[in-house]
């Protein structure tokens, strides 16, 4: 990944409120163990990504957004791949900071990924 690797993140439908993209989409939760998920947007384009992420009946997302790796360094916030899971994964690493710090980060990044609008979303959705 490179500075301008755009990370691909899946927005839940309950992450959208009066149309609005809330921070939930950027803070990871407890079963996240402070490991936010993403795609690598150097390997998989937005719309794809979308597709893979809603085959699996548990996994919901009204679109995509995202933020670049060098977005996150500026929050010093460190975004890796994690091919584990598949290999387009990436994780941001969220496991330095307390959860108000989590927090502060995680409107930061909304912020950033609201300024560049939905990469992908659903025609119901829009």
């Amino acid at each position: 990944m490179t500075p301008e690797t755009l990370l691909l993140r899946q927005v839940h439908p309950s992450f959208v409120q009066d149309g609005r993209v809330t921070s939930q989409a950027f803070r990871p939760t407890l079963k996240d163990e402070n490991l936010l998920s993403f795609y690598d947007g150097d390997m998989i384009k937005p719309e794809p990504a979308w597709e893979h992420y809603t085959r699996r009946p548990d996994c919901h997302s009204v679109g995509v957004m995202g933020v670049t790796v060098a977005e996150c360094a500026d929050l010093d916030l460190l975004a890796r791949p994690d091919p584990d899971s598949f290999p387009e994964h990436t994780v941001i690493d969220f496991s330095a900071y307390s959860k108000s710090q989590i927090e502060k980060k995680a409107k930061q990044l909304r912020a950033k990924a609201a300024a560049r609008d939905w990469l992908y979303r659903t025609a119901v959705n829009q």
